[in-house]
This record gives C-alpha cells, sequence and structure tokens, in this order.
C-alpha cells in the first residue's frame, strides 16, 4: 500500500482545520498557504471529502471550512479510506468477496490478510488529536537526527 499525495495532502488539510478550528470557518486560500499546497489540488480534495460527514461549509467573504466533529473523532484511517478507496496492502483483498483465481490455495493470503489488520488497526488507532497532541507535546530538545 502507498499513500498517495491527495491522502496525505487530505491529512494535512484536516489537522489545519483541526488546529484553527477556534477561528470558526477557515478558508481554504489560508489552509493552502499555511501547508504549502495549491488551492486547486486542496479544491479536488474537498471534492472527496464533501460528500462524507467531515466538513461543514459556508459561503461567502466569511466562507470556507471547518470540521463537523471533533477531531478526536477523525481518524487516519477514515481519512484515507475516503482519498485512496482502501488500505489493502495487495489487490486481491480490496474488494470483500476475494476474486483471484488462487484464494483457496494461496500460501501467502493469510500473510496479506494479517499485514491489513495491522494496516487498518494502526491507522483506525490514530486521531486529529493525538497528531496535534504528539507535536504539540515534543520535546525538540531532546531530538537527535544522523
Amino acid at each position: 500500500m502507498k499513500i498517495s499525495t491527495k491522502g496525505r495532502y487530505a491529512l494535512r488539510m484536516l489537522l489545519d482545520l483541526a488546529e484553527h478550528e477556534d477561528e470558526g470557518y477557515v478558508s481554504l486560500k489560508d489552509v493552502a498557504e499555511r501547508q504549502g499546497i495549491s488551492k486547486n489540488y486542496l479544491e479536488q480534495i474537498i471534492t472527496l471529502l464533501k460528500n462524507t460527514d467531515m466538513l461543514k461549509t459556508t459561503r461567502g467573504s466569511q466562507g470556507g471550512y471547518k470540521l463537523a466533529k471533533l477531531p478526536e473523532q477523525y481518524t487516519v484511517g477514515d481519512i484515507l479510506r475516503i482519498t485512496e478507496g482502501n488500505l489493502a496492502p495487495v489487490a486481491c483483498l480490496v474488494d470483500d468477496v476475494n476474486m483471484c483465481q488462487r484464494n483457496l490455495f494461496c500460501m501467502t493470503l493469510d500473510v496479506w490478510r494479517g499485514l491489513g489488520k495491522v494496516i487498518e488497526n494502526y491507522l483506525d488507532g490514530i486521531t486529529l488529536q493525538d497528531i496535534l497532541d504528539k507535536y504539540h507535546n515534543r520535546d525538540v530538545g531532546d531530538q537527535y537526527y544522523i
């Protein structure tokens, strides 16, 4: 599984909205400037998120976007499922019913199913609030780089 730019940028955009939720509706232009992402690209992501329960929108001079729920109610897994379509590590696990002709005698299928569960559990266990908390509570002085 490889996360596309769309998935990564959607996560960054939603984190930006979470971080600025006390400002009310936030313009896409402001998010684009803070995140260094083109406004046009963010508009494509908004199109994906618009028909979900993730965002509230308003038009006009004070218009923009804000989270529809609390940051702790958004998981990275949910966001990536919307933008990526699925979290399957291999093609044969994309659909609920495995249509691969080898599925009845595939020795590696359980490996891929296990990996898929680990990925889903990990990404479903991280919320926007978790990311914000970890970022704001990091101790920069104790970090080192090689």
